[in-house]
């Protein structure tokens, strides 16, 4: 991972900077004149993490997403209500798709699968 590079002769900061000719990825001081060639190719890194409560508020909001399909074939085994809208994703450790349904209920919000 990358980490901030600070100049040996004047300890400012060094900034990613291309070396067209020579194809390198180098560090420089805008300061003076240093530079030094980069040891590793990786700039900068996002990691994201989510909290589970991230998770659930967003199957929460799908059931009230106008672009995915209804059905009124299914019942919530939670509040009964004869509509849910349903997706299809890949399930936490599994291979393939699975079919997942969320009650439209706004009261309920009971997620389901298949």
């Amino acid at each position: 991972m990358s980490t901030m590079k600070f100049c040996r002769e004047c300890n400012n900061i060094l900034y990613p900077k291309e070396d067209r000719e020579q194809k390198i990825l180098l560090y420089a001081c805008r300061n003076c004149d240093h530079q030094e060639v980069a040891d590793s190719y990786c700039v900068y890194r996002n990691v994201v993490h989510h909290t589970a409560g991230e998770y659930t508020q967003v199957l929460q909001d799908v059931a009230g997403d106008p672009t995915l399909p209804r059905t009124k074939s299914v019942r919530c085994a939670a509040c009964g209500h004869g509509e849910a809208v349903f997706f299809q994703a890949t399930a936490r450790g599994e291979e393939g798709m699975t079919l997942f349904f969320v009650c439209c209920n706004p009261s309920c919000g009971h997620r389901w699968r298949e």
